[in-house]
């Protein structure tokens, strides 16, 4: 047996920042950590909600700080970005094929886009007509 070292790459911390593939891979994966965020300050409100209307509106309070709106935004955007990467990607975990010819990547993506814009125009006459 030889006691040889084994081979280690040198990687630098800025790694990321050198491709703009890997940068873009990197904001996608560090927009988990809001989406997260996101989901507990739910997850509060939830509860606060079962602790009755006081509980529930002290939380509405505290979402009305210039931070908390703040981190709503950022949230929002990073939300946003994770879903145009998400729809990006749909041509490549999905195989059409329609009479014998694959799916064109724009029309996998395009409906993705279409149903998107179709539920949030059935949400949105759903609250400002229906409901009323």
């Amino acid at each position: 047996m030889t006691k040889r070292k084994p081979y280690t790459r040198e990687l630098s911390n800025d790694w990321w920042t050198k491709k703009l593939f890997y940068t873009k891979y990197m904001l996608r994966e560090g927009s988990s950590v809001f989406i997260t965020f996101y989901s507990l300050v739910l997850a509060w409100g939830v509860l606060r909600l079962s602790q009755g209307e006081v509980a529930f509106n002290a939380w509405l309070e505290a979402l009305q700080n210039p931070f908390a709106i703040f981190l709503h935004m950022l949230t929002f955007a990073f939300a946003l970005y994770h879903t145009i990467t998400w729809f990006s990607l749909a041509p490549k975990a999905t195989d059409i094929w329609v009479k014998g010819k694959r799916l064109s990547d724009n029309v996998i993506v395009s409906v993705h886009y279409a149903r998107i814009c179709f539920c949030d125009c059935a949400l949105f006459f759903n609250y400002y007509f229906i409901r009323s």
